[in-house]
């Protein structure tokens, strides 16, 4: 609560990862802002945080919108925020790049990058007056190798990584934390409804809890930190010999995904 506290902001903070860092901050004392698109969800978790006595601010808002930014800071320019937490870089439109849709190929660079760069200056830089306070950022295993059909989501996590890296340099000095949490495949709402194979023998799924236990954990451990059973992937992917390990991911990739929709 010294460090980062007394309130977090949880962009994506409805269900799956996002909702168990608001459920673990607030079992810890945290008071907390959630902001998702989908009321429901995001009220359930809410009551559910605010069980464990924190005080909730729930902002349904679509982080793509023109005025995304303003309503975020009327819900939380009287609050003092140690702690942003960015889990709404999902992708949302996967598709041949040369054949698919550029309007909602930039949708997923604007979620996964201009939204996120806009809330990172934004609540950041009083924490940086503060000299003090903590910024995460959830990345994917996508960030280190491109993928068929995923490609621009790919690229923008790739990204997502050398930004924090470099966020992380200039806050340091300042005392402010920053962390890319790096996920692989994990057990979440949004993967379901994807239709992914998740239960095939012998393939990585982490879950939820787990993955915020985690990230909570490393705070203090940027700039990057891979969820630990996915480390040796990460590395694998980072290797040398790209054609390889593309076509190799392709093929495993082909076993969990559904096929591609026009």
């Amino acid at each position: 609560m010294q460090k980062y506290g007394p309130w977090a902001v949880i962009a994506g903070g409805s269900e799956g990862v996002g909702a168990e860092f608001a459920l673990q901050l607030a079992e810890q004392g945290m008071n907390l802002v959630l902001l998702a698109r989908k009321p429901e969800p995001l009220e359930a978790t809410a009551e559910a945080c605010r069980a464990h006595g924190a005080e909730v601010r729930t902002l349904s808002v679509d982080l793509l919108a023109a005025d995304a930014v303003d309503r975020i800071r009327q819900a939380t320019d009287d609050l003092e925020v140690g702690l942003f937490i960015y889990n709404a870089g999902a992708n949302t439109y996967g598709h041949e790049f040369v054949t698919g849709d550029l309007e909602r190929f930039q949708a997923v660079i604007d979620l996964n990058i201009t939204a996120q760069l806009k809330l990172v200056q934004h609540f950041g830089a009083p924490m940086k007056d503060r000299r003090r306070g903590g910024i995460v950022l959830v990345g994917s295993l996508s960030g280190y190798l491109g993928s068929a059909q995923i490609s621009v989501y790919s690229a923008v996590k790739s990204f997502c990584r050398i930004f924090a890296e470099g966020l992380w340099l200039e806050m340091q000095e300042y005392d402010v934390d920053v962390l890319e949490l790096v996920l692989g495949l994990t057990r979440t709402p949004a993967m379901d409804r994807a239709g992914l194979k998740m239960d095939r023998p012998g393939l990585l799924v982490s879950e939820p809890r787990e993955v915020a236990a985690e990230g909570l954990a490393n705070l203090a451990n940027g700039p990057v930190v891979v969820v630990k059973q996915f480390e040796a992937v990460a590395e694998k992917n980072s290797g040398h010999n790209r054609a390889e390990l593309l076509l190799e991911a392709r093929a495993s990739a082909k076993k969990l995904l559904p096929p591609p929709t026009e």
